[in-house]
C-alpha cells in the first residue's frame, strides 16, 4: 500500500471519529437531545472528504509551515469551508439530498452548506491537524511495515 493511500485511509477513520464525538457531544450540551446516550452520526460519503486531507491539507500545510499562526489559521478556515460547500454540494447533486443543513445554525451559514459559528473551530482544527500531518509522515513507514503494506 502507498503512503499516500495510507495516510487517505488513516485521516478519513479520523475524520469519522471526530465527527461521531463532535455530533454525540454538541447534542448533549447544546442540542435538542439532551440525554446521556451521547449518539453521535456520520455518513459513508464524508469519509472521502475527511481522507482528501492528504492531497489537500498536507501540500498547504507544507507551504505555509513558515508562515506565522493566524496566516496558516486563515488558510486553513478558507480550505476547511471550501471543501464543506463543495462537498455538500457535490454530495446534494449525485444523491438529491442534503447530507447537511446549517440553515438554522446560530450565526447562519451560507446556503445552509457551512457555518458562520465555526470561524473559530475549523481554524483550530488546522492547527491541531499540523502535528498530526507531522507525526503521520515520520510514522507512516513503520506502520505499513508493521501491518505488512
Amino acid at each position: 500500500m502507498s503512503p499516500i493511500l495510507f495516510r487517505f485511509l488513516i485521516y478519513g477513520a479520523l475524520g469519522w471519529c471526530g465527527e461521531i464525538l463532535w455530533t454525540g457531544l454538541s447534542r448533549r450540551l447544546v442540542g435538542r437531545a439532551r440525554d446521556w446516550l451521547l449518539m453521535g452520526q456520520t455518513s459513508i460519503w464524508y469519509f472521502p472528504m475527511y481522507g482528501s486531507i492528504v492531497f489537500l491539507f498536507e501540500p498547504l500545510h507544507d507551504l505555509l509551515r513558515p508562515q506565522f499562526f493566524l496566516l496558516r489559521a486563515l488558510a486553513y478556515l478558507v480550505g476547511f469551508w471550501t471543501i464543506e460547500y463543495a462537498g455538500g454540494w457535490l454530495i446534494w447533486k449525485m444523491t438529491r439530498v442534503k447530507p447537511w443543513d446549517y440553515t438554522n445554525s446560530p450565526g447562519g451559514s451560507l446556503h445552509g452548506w457551512i457555518r458562520w459559528n465555526f470561524v473559530f473551530v475549523w481554524p483550530l482544527v488546522g492547527l491541531g491537524l499540523e502535528s498530526v500531518h507531522d507525526f503521520l509522515v515520520r510514522a507512516t513507514p513503520a506502520m505499513l511495515r508493521a501491518t505488512g503494506g
